[in-house]
């Protein structure tokens, strides 16, 4: 509550101040999370071998600060209103979104893990209904808010087991935020290259779109230099999409997904067990 409340005083605040309170968590965030800081660089050495360990340091201290702003974010989503962010997107290829649309199956809009992921989502919703797949947060005091903050700007959370409400929101025509990019290990888990990695990675994305007949499209979003906001890219539906091998589909979309990592590298989640091999303290 204590978090939440200091959240809640800073998104009163300029949005470059906000920026810098939020630089100034990650810095703390870095120094507490100590299994989350090896994390990040294991991860980086693993996916980005090119750099040296002095660009590596460097790059996971740039990320635990786009981690600290993201923590605001979460604040300006749930009680900043449409017309104090609107100000802060620029946005590209709604078109593409519409014309996926236009086909009557819904839309399975492939995204990913990246620091902004809820600010850019809050930004999204202004132009189109959208329904999320996620996992429940374990801490409950965050995970109601979250719930209530998604509710009052009509985004509605699904389980990420519950592929019955997907179909659902896919056969009403609604727009799915959905991302492969986490460890996954269950009944669609498969081992496929990340930046030249094998990592556990769940396949289903191909029988989803295969089922329900959804064109899946790609979207991704990085926040802009200085005090600039957020650009959001809706790139065209993919072609040729499912094929008749999910592990092959599943590494086009994680090539898609390097591409667009590089743009902004401190922005990803690096902080994630992507590979599931460090263990906990």
């Amino acid at each position: 509550w204590l978090l939440l409340g200091f959240i809640r005083l800073t998104v009163t605040l300029p949005y470059r101040a906000q920026l810098s309170v939020g630089r100034g968590m990650g810095r703390v965030l870095r120094a507490v999370s100590k299994r989350r800081w090896r994390i990040t660089l294991v991860n980086l050495e693993k996916c980005l071998p090119e750099l040296d360990a002095v660009a590596r340091d460097k790059l996971a201290r740039a990320h635990f600060e786009s981690l600290g702003i993201a923590f605001l974010e979460f604040g300006m989503c749930w009680w900043n209103s449409d017309t104090k962010l609107r100000k802060l997107q620029h946005i590209e290829g709604l078109e593409n979104l519409e014309a996926a649309r236009a086909k009557g199956r819904g839309v399975i809009l492939l995204c990913a893990h990246f620091t902004t992921l809820e600010i850019t989502g809050r930004l999204l919703v202004m132009h189109t209904e959208l329904h999320l797949m996620y996992r429940k947060i374990e801490n409950p005091v965050i995970e109601d808010v979250m719930r209530q903050g998604r509710s009052r700007w009509r985004f509605q959370s699904i389980p990420r087991e519950d592929v019955r409400s997907l179909l659902k929101s896919l056969k009403a025509g609604i727009p799915v935020w959905y991302a492969i990019d986490q460890g996954y290990r269950g009944k669609h888990s498969e081992m496929v290259p990340f930046f030249g990695s094998p990592a556990p990675t769940n396949v289903a994305i191909s029988r989803l779109a295969r089922t329900s007949g959804a064109p899946v499209v790609p979207f991704f979003a990085m926040r802009l230099p200085g005090a600039e906001g957020y650009k959001l890219v809706i790139e065209p539906e993919l072609e040729n999409f499912p094929s008749d091998d999910p592990i092959a589909d599943a590494l086009r979309l994680n090539k898609r997904l390097e591409d667009r990592i590089r743009l902004a590298p401190e922005q990803y989640l690096w902080s994630h067990d992507r590979f599931k091999i460090v263990p906990r303290d």
